[in-house]
């Protein structure tokens, strides 16, 4: 008896028009964070909404969000992927509206859940339709990479779209920008997209769900609150909280005959090993952009529209290096290829750790493309790693753990960087002997946001004096986060490597 092996279905014309589709999503993802966040003093103005107020415009968002990615894949695999997709682009646009004429500020936080959760359908989707459109793991590898690099595009044009808006509209224009890409969706996705499913009709684990909304949440909400305000009761409790109830979660799948999540997934070495290098890169690229924001909006005193226009490159050198790997990787083995990439973003954390006086911004810039130029790679070919070890009844989990894994690696990245660089500003401000800071309020102590609002209030010889020292205490700090990260790249480097060593040319 003889065996035949037959190749994956290449994917034709209509896959390809469908990738386009799909890209709406994924560029809109990126887009209305970074347009968001340009509105918010129109919408503090307007509105009249406190700092509390506005911190949770934004994060009401990314909580939800987070919160949801698991239970909404999940769902997919049950009703269908597309028809998710759909329904999620339907009620996505309508929390759009709400959001762009909320008449308050308690409205516009309401609005933004809403669209925290109908956003939390469109990756798993996105990610679990490429899978079943493109069977072919090189032409996969390629449709992902163009999703990643839709999501970077959206980083990218996000300052310059979100700026001509809002010189010629009122905020409420950043918020619509979401209707004409779900409209497009809607259209064009039923003929385009295929209707993906279980053949099995399964149950939602409701319980489950529930619990895994309730560990991601508060362990989010705990990591920001780290990055803002440094390590506090209240952030410990809930990051503590997060965990015992993921450890409940963890326990309740391991029971069910049909879990949300399909643990034995972490059992295999490639799928448990792309999804690590995933988390960690994405927590060494998030805390680097958070801290390479405060430096150019508090050390070189850029606004957050001229900070966003000089980061646009770096997002240039993640979209060259997500549509360049799967190529290569045809012909070296994608560990090869995401080690190497690593191997290169710590390179550009040594340069970032050169960053200093008048020709700061220069090297910043050329550091932060190095870095993203060598992390695109592993965005890329991590998430088809992760994505092609599953089975495809799994594929709407196993996007939403491709998705929810950076959100968590992100936020403790910002957590633990931003930290780091806290701690460094706190102490060598403490220690400076500087006339001019042992005379300031004790609050200039605590950040260089803190100093640089203090200093507004000041003598111009006392805030120079000031401002000089702070300035000089965070750099510090960037430059000690810069060589930590450059030792964490090299390092998953090394392990990407050994892990995957085995792995198949996908």
């Amino acid at each position: 008896m003889t065996m035949t092996m037959t190749n994956p279905a290449t994917a034709g014309r209509r896959e390809w028009a469908g990738l386009a589709v799909l890209t709406l999503p994924a560029l809109l993802a990126s887009l209305e964070l970074t347009v968001t966040n340009l509105a918010l003093p129109a919408i503090g103005e307007d509105l009249a909404a406190s700092g509390t107020q506005l911190l949770w415009i934004v994060d009401v968002y990314a909580f939800l969000l987070a919160g949801s990615l698991v239970t909404m894949g999940a769902l997919g695999d049950r009703i269908g992927r597309r028809r998710l997709l759909l329904i999620g682009a339907v009620a996505y646009g309508v929390a759009s509206v709400l959001a762009a004429y909320a008449p308050d500020a308690g409205s516009l936080i309401v609005a933004r859940a809403l669209m925290g959760v109908a956003g939390s359908t469109l990756m798993p989707s996105t990610l679990s339709l490429v899978t079943s459109m493109f069977a072919d793991p090189r032409q996969r590898a390629v449709a992902i990479g163009v999703i990643v690099a839709a999501v970077s595009g959206g980083t990218a044009i996000g300052p310059l779209v979100g700026g001509w808006l809002l010189e010629r509209f009122w905020w409420g224009s950043a918020f619509l920008l979401a209707v004409p890409f779900m409209t497009l969706l809607l259209i064009a996705g039923p003929a385009l997209l295929p209707e993906r499913r279980d053949a099995v009709t399964r149950r939602l684990d409701v319980a489950g769900a529930l619990l895994s909304l309730g560990a991601v949440l508060p362990v989010v909400y705990g990591l920001k609150q780290i990055a803002a305000d440094g390590p506090e009761v209240t952030s410990a409790v809930a990051v503590v909280t997060g965990l015992a109830l993921a450890g409940a979660f963890v326990r309740r799948q391991r029971t069910l005959a049909d879990p949300l999540v399909d643990l034995r997934l972490f059992a295999g070495r490639t799928f448990s090993a792309a999804a690590g290098t995933l988390a960690l890169g994405i927590f060494v690229l998030w805390g680097s952009n958070y801290a390479v924001a405060q430096y150019l909006q508090l050390v070189h005193g850029l606004s957050p529209l001229e900070a966003g226009l000089w980061t646009a490159p770096s997002a240039a050198g993640v979209i060259a290096g997500s549509l360049l790997a799967p190529r290569i990787a045809r012909r070296v083995r994608p560990s090869v290829v995401i080690a190497t990439g690593l191997a290169v973003s710590a390179v550009g954390h040594l340069v970032l750790t050169r960053t200093q006086g008048a020709d700061g911004l220069a090297v910043l810039v050329a550091g932060t493309v190095v870095v993203s130029a060598g992390l695109g790679p592993m965005m890329a070919l991590a998430t088809n790693l992760v994505i092609g070890s599953a089975p495809p009844h799994r594929s709407g989990a196993t996007a939403a753990i491709a998705s929810v894994v950076p959100q968590l690696g992100g936020a403790l990245g910002i957590a633990v960087l931003g930290s780091v660089i806290t701690a460094v500003y706190r102490g060598r401000i403490s220690s400076a002997q500087v006339p001019e800071v042992a005379r300031v309020p004790e609050v200039a102590h605590d950040s260089l946001s803190a100093a640089v609002a203090v200093a507004e209030s000041l003598p111009e010889r006392l805030a120079s004096g000031l401002l000089g020292t702070a300035r000089a205490a965070f750099v510090q700090g960037f430059h000690l986060t810069a060589a930590i990260n450059a030792v964490l790249m090299a390092g998953i480097a090394l392990l990407v490597v050994i892990l995957l060593r085995e792995d198949v040319r996908r």
